[in-house]
Order: C-alpha cells, then sequence, then structure tokens
C-alpha cells in the first residue's frame, strides 16, 4: 500500500502538477505550472484533468502560453492579475482586468477575494530576510509565492500597505453589504472592488 500525502498547500500543488508532466515524460515550464495552479488550483481533481488535458492537446515544453489559452479566462487566474497589476500600480492594466473579469459572470466578491490574499503576501515577504524555502515551508506556501511577493514588496512601505489592507477591509465589508445603510456607501458592490484596486495603486504610485 503506498501512502499518497495530502495536497493541501500551494507548494503540494505545484509538486503535484510537476509530477504530473514527469510521469508523462513531458516538459512545463516553472511560470507555465504556477499558472495551471493559479488558474485551476482549487480542486485537485480538476488540476489533474486540466494536466491531463494540456499534455494529450499540446506537443513540445508547455508555457505560460498553453495555459493561458485553454485556462486563462478562469476567475482565479484573471482575479491574481488584477492583484498583480494593483500591487504593482498598474491602474489602468488592473481595471481593465477586473472589469473583464466580471463581465464574464465573476461577482464582485468572487473577483475581489485574490486582493487580501496577495496584500497578505506582501506583509510576509516584509517579514524580513530568510531562505525562500524555510519561510515557505513555516507558512505553507511555496517558495517561488515568498520570492514574487519579495519581488512586489520592494515597492511598498509597512505604512502604505497597512492603508491598502484597509481599503481592501473596506471594500470586502460593503461588497458583503455591511456599508449599505451608510448613504455615501450605498450602492454598487462592483464599485467598492473598483475604488479598492485604484486606492492600492495610488499607494503603490507614491513611493
Amino acid at each position: 500500500m503506498v501512502e499518497a500525502k495530502a495536497i493541501k498547500t500551494e507548494g503540494d500543488k505545484v509538486a503535484f502538477v510537476t509530477g504530473e508532466f514527469q510521469a508523462a515524460r513531458r516538459k512545463i515550464s516553472r511560470d507555465a505550472t504556477v499558472a495551471l495552479v493559479n488558474a485551476v488550483g482549487r480542486d485537485v481533481r480538476e488540476l489533474a484533468s486540466a494536466c491531463s488535458q494540456l499534455i494529450r492537446d499540446t506537443k513540445g515544453m508547455i508555457d505560460v502560453a498553453d495555459v493561458e489559452l485553454y485556462y486563462g479566462e478562469r476567475v482565479e487566474t484573471t482575479g491574481f492579475k488584477v492583484a498583480e497589476a494593483a500591487l504593482g500600480g498598474k491602474e489602468a492594466e488592473a481595471l481593465r482586468l477586473l472589469r473583464h473579469a466580471m463581465s464574464g459572470g465573476s461577482t464582485p466578491c468572487r473577483s475581489s477575494l485574490f486582493l487580501p490574499c496577495s496584500c497578505a503576501r506582501l506583509v510576509v515577504a516584509s517579514a524580513g530576510p530568510g531562505p525562500s524555502a524555510s519561510m515557505a515551508k513555516q507558512l505553507g506556501m511555496a517558495p517561488w509565492q515568498i520570492d514574487q511577493a519579495r519581488r512586489v514588496a520592494q515597492g511598498w512601505n509597512g505604512a502604505r500597505l497597512g492603508a491598502a489592507i484597509q481599503a481592501v477591509a473596506e471594500a470586502d465589508v460593503e461588497v458583503k453589504g455591511g456599508l449599505r445603510n451608510i448613504a455615501h456607501r450605498a450602492g454598487d458592490p462592483a464599485f467598492a472592488v473598483e475604488r479598492a484596486v485604484v486606492a492600492i495603486c495610488a499607494l503603490r504610485r507614491a513611493a
């Protein structure tokens, strides 16, 4: 009897995808592996099915373009792209991606899920130096997530990051209806998410 490890963390999922392609004797780039996990990583069965489809339907080295061709419109993928653009201060790109996600059927609540996650990663990255692998193990993250967060965190300081987290928290409450009874906050939940994205971009550009 072979004991199968539970697949829980992002690192576990990246390792799972890598193993699937190695077993099929196919190559996939690191960036494509990460993109695939971001796109379909919530459900391991769906992740396994996605690996099988890419193995079956593509040839040669699988890269990010292949993943985006098949799964680029997934909410998870778009959500992370929105957060990445916002935290990079790219307002026009972040809003375009956000509106595209919502026009494709994503609700404001689902579209906003990735903002607090990405802000939390920046907090982790700001915690101090140390090997990515050891920090990732302690926090249940993948080393690439630590490295990515550290790169983004270079444009942030504690005060502005705190303000960004506050903007995300306010949007989250408003999206869920918690501020609907306040006149100046009543309105479209989608606008609440857009306002948070604009605020984050402004904070980043203030560096």
